[in-house]
């Protein structure tokens, strides 16, 4: 049995496994009971990510983030589904360590990589554990939306197809609105740019999102591009492991009389709510809201994460580490709120 105490920081709750499921023999799925308390502070969109404290004999804790197979719409309780790497110490432990009715320390739900809308056509690329965000917008896009889907699934072999079964009985479920294309490396080697392009051919009019590892991501990305779909109907989820503390509360800063005077103004919309504030030079978006006792969305502050992605909509800011955000992202106005300082004397942000 495994149990936590007391959480970490106060943005972080305890939540207790209901379920563990063997998905395929490298890869388990974690279901988790959520108190009606917590029922708000759980709310999720398809493709967002839930961040797990796993403790460490070396370090005490690592902080891992894992995507959520679930959907709002279909699924009574949020899962991840976790699948081991060689040198993964997150992904073993919680595969070898985690049974039902063990404690497990959580931030709430984070992520930009949800569809803005689910009445859109879909093409959705997974390659083995990255079909978990993958599929909750599958899900949720087949029994909320309108449209069609497509979903293109790698693996390595037959064994490691996580969610065969549901996929199977989705695709006899919608069978004129969802299309799975499989693709064994084993049989049929790694998919190239120019056999992806002309798969996608068809689907150009789709929106279309992927999770995956770096290679695979880089391929579709080209394939997309060589058959001529816009760059701004594309999206990509990217996972780094985070090094630092992201259940430890951050530090308020302390901002002097010289720094408040050379302040840009920043507008902030976040949670139907606007909030007006000076930002001075040298802090970042996530610190002066801190320390305005702000509810920032927000989880590794060092880039790593995408917790506290945001919008600018007026006005230009400098950041430090952004290489979580494709070129096309930052162009399109994606920001980092804990690496993002501003440029301009005025600016205006959405979460």
């Amino acid at each position: 049995m495994t149990t936590v105490e007391v959480p970490h920081s106060s943005r972080s709750v305890l939540l207790t496994v209901s379920k563990v499921i063997e998905e395929t023999t490298d890869a388990c799925s974690i279901v988790f009971d959520i108190p009606a308390d917590l029922a708000d502070k759980f709310q999720y969109k398809p493709g967002q990510f839930l961040t797990l404290r796993i403790p460490s004999d070396l370090t005490g804790s690592v902080a891992r983030c894992y995507s959520l197979a679930s959907s709002p719409f279909t699924d009574d309780a949020p899962k991840v589904t976790v699948k081991r790497t060689a040198d993964g110490y997150g992904s073993n432990w919680l595969c070898d360590n985690l049974d039902v009715g063990d404690s497990v320390e959580v931030l709430p739900p984070s992520g930009v990589f949800s569809p803005k809308s689910l009445d859109h056509d879909f093409l959705l690329f997974g390659a083995g554990s990255g079909i978990t965000p993958v599929v909750s917008i599958l899900k949720s896009a087949l029994t909320e939306g309108t449209g069609k889907v497509v979903l293109f699934y790698a693996n390595r072999d037959e064994k490691s197809v996580i969610f065969a079964d549901e996929l199977r009985t989705l695709s006899q479920q919608y069978p004129s609105r969802l299309v799975v294309i499989h693709w064994i490396e084993t049989l049929q080697g790694l998919p190239s740019a120019d056999q992806l392009a002309n798969i996608v051919g068809p689907y150009l009019g789709h929106e279309a999102f992927m999770c995956g590892p770096t290679p695979f991501m880089d391929t579709i990305h080209k394939a997309l591009a060589d058959a001529g779909m816009p760059r701004t109907q594309v999206h990509a989820e990217v996972f780094n492991s985070l090094a630092g503390d992201p259940f430890r509360d951050a530090d308020v800063v302390e901002i002097s009389d010289e720094e408040a005077a050379d302040a840009a103004t920043v507008e902030v919309e976040l949670d139907g709510e606007t909030h007006n504030m000076s930002w001075p030079r040298k802090q970042t978006l996530v610190d002066i809201m801190l320390a305005k006792g702000i509810d920032v969305p927000y989880s590794c502050q060092e880039g790593e994460c995408g917790s506290c992605a945001c919008t600018v909509l007026e006005g230009k800011v400098e950041m430090e580490n952004s290489e979580i955000l494709d070129p096309e992202d930052i162009e399109a106005g994606y920001i980092l709120g804990c690496q993002a300082r501003p440029v301009t004397d005025h600016l205006k942000i959405e979460f």
